[in-house]
């Protein structure tokens, strides 16, 4: 049971993560007085994002890895529009 119960907290913890994330990008506009920090933040929501992400597909159920890899291609998105 331990088993089970650990690579479901994972896989909630890459779906908080996820959503942390894109909560950080909704706040993120070039015209805002704050975007530097907007920005920064969105960084460390993404670095997080993807740690978070990359240890639950360690555990997850066949189900739970297609779901995280969409939230990984995502992150990958999401990643590409901060290096722009």
């Amino acid at each position: 049971m331990p088993y089970h119960k650990n690579k479901r907290q994972a896989f909630e913890a890459a779906q908080q993560a996820y959503t942390q994330l894109q909560e950080a990008f909704l706040h993120l506009h070039e015209e805002d007085a704050d975007y530097g920090h907007h920005h920064k933040m969105a960084e460390q929501e993404l670095d997080e994002a993807i740690q978070v992400i990359r240890k639950a597909q360690v555990t997850a159920s066949e189900h739970q890895k297609k779901q995280l890899d969409m939230y990984s291609r995502e992150v990958e998105r999401y990643k590409q529009q901060l290096m722009e």
